[in-house]
């Protein structure tokens, strides 16, 4: 099995990969994607001007409710942070994003988190 600092230090490295080819213009910023153990954090971009446009986490929720028990790490929270992220972006007027899955594999949290986006309006 490959240690977990390996692992990360791969991902950084794809995430470089992808980052080289993609970049957040005002008129379609870019939705980044960050997944640790307990969390998922998205964030839509603009790469020109460097500034976040709307951002979202399960975090949020954990320090509003602090007796909650359940856990960002499941693919049911991801798929309320698209929610979330979408609805965001467009009170912002952004329509339409580039998808930037940060380096991890498009399935599981990733990949919810982004169909959930799609339906509730991004387009990418």
């Amino acid at each position: 099995m490959i240690p977990q600092i390996q692992r990360n230090a791969n991902r950084q490295s794809v995430h470089t990969r992808i980052r080289r080819k993609m970049q957040g213009t005002a008129e379609r910023p870019r939705l980044n994607v960050y997944r640790s153990l307990n969390h998922i954090y998205a964030q839509v971009i603009d790469d020109m001007n460097g500034v976040t446009l709307v951002s979202a986490s399960t975090v949020e929720g954990k320090k509003a409710d602090k007796k909650s028990k359940t856990t960002g790490g499941n693919v049911a929270s991801a798929k309320e942070i698209g929610k979330t992220i979408a609805k965001r972006a467009q009170e912002k007027g952004v329509k339409k994003v580039v998808f930037d899955r940060g380096g991890y594999l498009y399935h599981g949290r990733i990949k919810a988190l982004a169909d959930a986006a799609r339906e509730a309006g991004l387009e990418f």
